[in-house]
């Protein structure tokens, strides 16, 4: 028996590599983030190469992350729309750039996603990337707690006080830059 478990230390990693070799490859790559890339670039994604992005994000590949989230935004995935609204709205992978942020939530929100209608509605209240709108903040704020976002819920019981959703905000960001 620890003739066995050794043997299982001792087999080289390249035995695992991926080979070309006559009829085929072996060992193909086939389900590693890198292949998640791979195809998405050729514009084939689905559901879980779309939930990848998210690994990605979360480990530092921010450039892949976004080859991901791009494809899958592309093709309609609206929850890639608001994970590009975060990157684009923390500088990950490209510089800080608020104005791509709310623009991704938009896109989401007019797709009826309801983290998005919330996500722009807090934009527009906040005036952060695009021209602060009250009224339609609270618009989108109230569409999202329709389709059943409850953080949109608690926003509406606070009077559409941002701070009441995000108490750990970072404020600067969301000062006015005139």
């Amino acid at each position: 028996m620890k003739f066995l478990a050794l043997l299982c230390f001792v087999i080289p990693i390249s035995a695992f590599a991926e080979t070309d070799v006559d009829g085929g490859t072996l060992n193909p790559d086939e389900m590693s983030l890198q292949k998640s890339v791979k195809r998405a670039q050729n514009g084939d994604v689905n559901m879980m190469i779309c939930a990848q992005g998210y690994v990605m994000t979360k480990k530092g590949s921010h450039d892949d992350a976004r080859a991901v989230f791009e494809e899958c935004a592309r093709q309609g995935w609206t929850a890639a729309m608001t994970w590009m609204s975060y990157m684009d709205d923390n500088g990950f992978g490209e510089d800080y750039d608020p104005d791509a942020a709310a623009a991704w939530d938009k896109r989401a929100a007019d797709a009826g996603d309801p983290i998005g209608e919330f996500n722009y509605g807090l934009s527009l209240l906040r005036g952060h990337g695009v021209d602060q709108d009250l009224v339609a903040g609270k618009q989108y704020i109230d569409q999202a707690a329709q389709n059943g976002l409850k953080v949109a819920r608690e926003l509406q019981a606070a009077d559409y006080d941002p701070s009441a959703v995000t108490p750990d905000a970072d404020e600067w960001k969301y000062k006015p830059n005139y």
